[in-house]
């Protein structure tokens, strides 16, 4: 009996379920292991494609509104000596914390909050006294790129829903009341311990 069959005469949401399940099993066990394993694996190559330079430069140069700005513009300066995956990390965190209740809700929100409070950024950047000003456009460009994609529904995998980071350099007294969850170049990143918020 095929699927349409067989989803003819299922009468509840449940017993369509574990038809479809019963379905992907079957599907499942059909296919030879070798058959699988190169599905998976080409899986594992289209996502690491999106963090390879190769990949990056075949896109072309990204525009965007309000929010994208912000995300570039905190890209390009904290994480512009990053590796690509790096500076997906970074957005990451960003973006993590635009969708959380205990940040602002939108990515410029996050990334101004706390300016004109004096060691109140929550980037440095935003409170280094220097002028924020663009002097390498390629790099730019790059982070333009990864804040299109970011803000166009990217995969967060890199940092297991981190909401902080900080660079290797120093060691803020906060980072000890945080899970490490990752170490991608010259950033840790952290979120909160299991159980706590």
């Amino acid at each position: 009996m095929g699927f349409a069959a067989s989803a003819a005469q299922s009468d509840t949401p449940r017993e369509m379920v574990v038809l479809g399940l019963q379905v992907d099993q079957q599907f499942r066990q059909n296919i030879p292991a070798w058959s699988f394993n190169q599905i998976l694996s080409r899986q594992k190559a289209a996502q690491n494609m999106l963090y390879s330079a190769t990949y990056m430069e075949t896109l072309p140069v990204a525009t965007g509104g309000k929010q994208w700005s912000c995300l570039a513009e905190a890209l390009y300066f904290e994480a512009r000596g990053e590796s690509i995956a790096g500076q997906f990390a970074v957005a990451e965190v960003i973006m993590n914390r635009a969708d959380s209740q205990a940040f602002p809700n939108t990515v410029c929100g996050v990334v101004n909050q706390g300016i004109g409070r004096r060691h109140g950024c929550q980037f440095s950047y935003n409170c280094d006294g220097l002028a924020e000003r663009i002097h390498d456009k390629k790099a730019y460009q790059l982070a333009g790129k990864v804040a299109d994609l970011v803000l166009n529904g990217a995969p967060r995998r890199l940092t297991s829903g981190a909401m902080f980071y900080h660079s290797k350099s120093v060691a803020p007294r906060w980072a000890k009341t945080l899970d490490r969850t990752t170490t991608i170049g010259e950033h840790h990143f952290y979120a909160h311990q299991a159980g706590k918020s």
